[in-house]
């Protein structure tokens, strides 16, 4: 699977999808983001591809630029190979289906991988000839918003995140990371002053991305769960840097190869976060670029952070999973969304067909514990969609008194992304139970007759009001 092939499908069967932009368009100069958000106040959240975006140093770049790829869950499901209208509950069944059953990698020969078809190492390596966004006013620089993969010393499995990277020079960048999963193999290292070899893969195809926001156990390898995700074994190849020691996505358009630096830290951020809020200046980690290797043909792309694009991205890998996780408790379980109200992760909506009292606070439970991120959780009767955020507040308007419905729960770990933690990302989280009770008669829910709505569907398709 490769992104120009996902790109000539939409542009072939899905063309209201794309928009194309042949103008020169300086991305370091807040163009890009300008554009996407003209669209956004519009309403409109195509994919953008830039044919003449100017590298950093302001000639027109070789790499078109593609962004806001992930900005419709329609789009998230054909890279899934699904239909659009699968794009709610079946997408996310659909990849905590596939997260649980990793398919091993394939190994191919430098020769036979596409990422090897231009191979710049040493003094060859300049990051100033990619077209590097800057989002935000207040970003301290362009970012690069896309995945890096690193793989744990001890238990050999890789590790692929979203995590933000600055440009400092033509063959640096600064990395921020919280402490999860990368931050432990780079801990790991930095104890006995080791380098932590990272690939940052930039393009590849829209199934590999979401593949990489995975929910699986640390000492899983992301490369088999991505692989799973995508629907076909990922190819693999051996890096430039560390040959066989470290493998990269042979399909990828564009693989940066480096290595984090123990012990040295430099100045990093402000930053326009997944928050919708600028994350704070730190002293962050440092990747020594030592090799590039990309396809001919190669498309460069990003994610605009912070936005719908940003927020869809990171939604849909984990609802199935906190599907998943309830469904083993509550079998009546019918939806979950993190809708992108709450930043597509820190609220949660849960729909159940509740059989007893208590059912409502254990779905809760299990989602918070499922995913640290996640603040605030509803939870709903069956007959309310989660999808639907104008229903779920009627819910919580209507079935809910505070004194009896609300609970808290103090002092969780939680997101240090979150502005309104101050210290440690330490939290308090909510639970509204906007289900009714069991235990007693409550009122109906208006509905119109069902036959009367069957009866006069054709008189509307007649008129072309369906």
């Amino acid at each position: 699977m490769i992104l120009t092939d996902y790109l000539d499908n939409l542009k072939k069967n899905y063309p209201e999808e794309v928009v194309t932009i042949d103008d020169e368009v300086n991305p370091a100069s807040f163009e890009v983001t300008a554009i996407l958000r003209h669209l956004e106040l519009a309403g409109k959240y195509p994919l953008v591809y830039c044919t003449h975006p100017l590298s950093l140093k302001g000639e027109v770049s070789q790499f078109p630029l593609a962004t806001n790829v992930f900005a419709r869950r329609e789009r998230c499901a054909l890279a899934l190979g699904l239909r659009p209208e699968q794009s709610k509950l079946p997408l996310a069944l659909e990849y905590g289906l596939r997260e649980a059953s990793p398919l091993p990698t394939k190994e191919i020969a430098k020769n036979g991988a596409p990422v090897k078809e231009v191979v710049k190492v040493a003094d060859e390596v300049d990051l100033a000839e990619f077209p590097i966004v800057r989002h935000h006013d207040m970003d301290l620089g362009p970012y690069i918003d896309m995945t890096p993969i690193m793989c744990d010393p001890e238990s050999g499995a890789y590790n692929a995140a979203f995590l933000r990277t600055m440009y400092k020079d033509p063959r640096q960048l600064a990395l921020y990371m919280s402490p999860r999963q990368n931050w432990e193999i780079v801990r790991r290292n930095e104890e006995v002053g080791r380098p932590t070899p990272v690939v940052v893969v930039v393009s590849h195809h829209p199934a590999f991305f979401l593949g990489t926001l995975n929910n699986a156990a640390f000492e899983s390898n992301d490369y088999e769960v991505i692989g799973a995700i995508m629907g076909e074994s990922l190819r693999l190849t051996a890096s430039e840097t560390w040959g066989e020691r470290f493998f990269v996505p042979a399909d990828a358009d564009i693989v940066i190869e480096g290595e984090v630096v123990p012990g040295h830290r430099e100045i990093e951020a402000p930053f326009g976060e997944w928050s919708g809020y600028y994350g704070p200046q730190r002293l962050s980690w440092v990747i020594e670029v030592k090799a590039i290797t990309h396809r001919r043909q190669a498309i460069f792309q990003d994610v605009f952070v912070g936005h719908t694009d940003n927020r869809i991205l990171g939604t849909i890998p984990k609802e199935g999973s906190i599907y998943n996780r309830i469904k083993g408790f509550i079998p009546n379980v019918k939806g979950v969304h993190l809708p992108l109200s709450g930043a597509g992760r820190l609220n949660c909506y849960i729909s159940i067909d509740k059989k007893a009292s208590g059912e409502s606070r254990q779905a809760a439970i299990i989602a918070f514990s499922t995913n640290h991120f996640i603040k605030n959780v509803i939870v709903v009767d069956e007959d309310i969609d989660p999808y639907n955020e104008e229903e779920v507040l009627w819910a919580v308007a209507t079935r809910v008194q505070a004194d009896k419905n609300v609970d808290m729960l103090r002092e969780v770990p939680s997101s240090n992304l979150d502005p309104s933690i101050t210290g440690e990302a330490i939290s308090t989280k909510v639970i509204i139970d906007a289900t009714k009770p069991v235990d007693r008669p409550f009122a109906w829910k208006l509905e119109v007759p069902s036959e009367a709505m069957a009866r006069v569907e054709p008189l509307m398709k007649k008129n072309a009001l369906l």
